[in-house]
């Protein structure tokens, strides 16, 4: 078998996986610090996203393997859904106040792991991580594009992460994660290019689509100070991504074409530090300070069009390099939740989530509205037996981003307002195996 299908085969396993979980749902949402979700399941949702130092779920794969080997179960499954829901707003000198096309739509993720030893533990774990998505039918720019058009933006990313989690001493825990992440990515509407040799500045309507799979693994720690306190710190390696796919390119008065493209994008390598504090026996606060490195992993996405289907483009064009600009910032998110547990195994929790916007105003448009900075949560969990039931709710909230001159090329997003808010109904089921 050769690379080339070896790596087709491995797609196709991945995209089944998420197509199962309805990671890749094409609706309109926006998630958290920056595109990457505020907590994963319901249990950590509900107490404002904060896992690092916990070990009560099997969530903790993506947020921390070392958690997995230092849950008191022999194993434990896990599957949840999300409901996400938004309001994005947007307005300029061509288009008074526009929202977009809001559609509510399901993430999900399913894991599962098993102690081998009272040392040992394995896992696997499929998880939609992040993305974004907007669609907005509303005047373009002129004259090129002066009457309604289509504005439309996804990207859904998932990881698939087998687990290896291992208990040192008895205070110290270590785990780790190698697997794959994949990501699809779709933009459609006005585009000025913006670096394309000899075409810098020319206003065109893009319709792209672009998959790719790429290897990702993380590390991690947990370290018992005390019976009431753990420390965690986990390690998330930036996981560059090249998506193969096609796009279709329309010049007003030359035609259109279809290229064959590749698409070069990367998420963030991420180091957080959570801890993990029992009050009492019934109430635990925790605190997570997560960095994520923004700055290197999105400060631009390089396009490459080849071998376009249109003979005057290939004789103008025959391959395009363009570089879409974003500029974006490191952001720092900063969690804090407590849970109470209650008689008859009910517990309550409640979280609070802090990130500055990571997107300057500069490189800011209507395709990638992702300025969520606070984020308030609740959540209720009760158990019977080996089962439990967790259930949150997150609502996020941005402030109003105003543009004045905007740095792109071409003047379709100068003098605009953009708004957000977001809720988010999440479920998750549990089940642990004890000997």
């Amino acid at each position: 078998m050769t690379r080339n299908s070896i790596f087709n085969r491995l797609r196709q396993w991945c995209w089944a996986t998420g197509g199962i979980l309805g990671v890749f749902a094409t609706s309109t949402f926006c998630l958290a610090d920056g595109t990457i979700r505020d907590g994963m399941g319901a249990r950590s949702i509900g107490r404002g996203g904060t896992n690092l130092a916990f070990a009560d779920n099997a969530h903790v794969m993506l947020d921390n393997p070392a958690g997995l080997i230092r849950n008191s179960a022999d194993g434990i499954f896990e599957i949840g859904g999300h409901l996400m829901m938004t309001d994005l707003e947007y307005s300029d000198a061509d288009n008074p106040s526009v929202g977009d096309i809001d559609n509510p739509f399901p993430l999900g993720e399913i894991a599962f792991g098993r102690k081998l030893s009272d040392s040992v533990a394995v896992g696997f774990g499929a998880f939609s991580v992040g993305g974004f998505s907007a669609e907005y039918l509303m005047n373009g720019p002129g004259p090129a594009f002066g009457g309604r058009e289509h504005y439309k933006s996804m990207s859904a990313m998932a990881r698939l992460l087998p687990t290896l989690s291992l208990q040192l001493t008895e205070r110290l825990s270590m785990g780790a994660t190698l697997g794959a992440a994949i990501n699809h990515v779709e933009l459609e509407g006005p585009y000025t290019l913006q670096t394309a040799a000899g075409l810098a500045g020319t206003p065109t309507r893009l319709d792209l689509q672009a998959t790719g799979i790429a290897p990702s693994w993380s590390l991690g720690g947990q370290y018992a100070l005390s019976e009431a306190t753990t420390i965690g710190v986990a390690y998330q390696h930036e996981t560059e991504m090249t998506l193969d796919g096609s796009t279709s390119v329309t010049i007003p008065g030359v035609g259109t074409a279809r290229y064959d493209s590749t698409l070069a994008v990367a998420w963030p390598r991420s180091l957080g530090v959570g801890i993990a504090h029992r009050l009492t026996p019934e109430r635990t606060l925790g605190f997570d300070a997560i960095w994520y490195d923004w700055s290197r992993a999105h400060d631009q996405f390089d396009l490459s069009l080849r071998d376009p289907n249109n003979p005057v483009f290939q004789a103008v064009a025959p391959t395009l390099e363009e570089a879409f600009p974003l500029s974006w910032r490191d952001t720092v998110s900063l969690r804090v939740g407590i849970q109470q547990e209650l008689d008859g195994g009910r517990v309550l929790r409640a979280g609070y989530v802090y990130h500055r916007n990571p997107i300057p105003a500069a490189t800011q448009t209507v395709y990638i509205q992702t300025a969520i900075e606070h984020a308030i949560s609740v959540g209720y969990g009760w158990r019977a037996g080996d089962w439990a039931i967790d259930a949150a709710y997150q609502l996020l909230l941005a402030p109003d981003l105003d543009v004045g001159t905007n740095d792109l090329l071409g003047d379709d997003f100068d003098n605009s307002t953009a708004s957000v808010t977001a809720h988010q109904v999440s479920l998750s089921f549990q089940r642990v195996r004890r000997r």
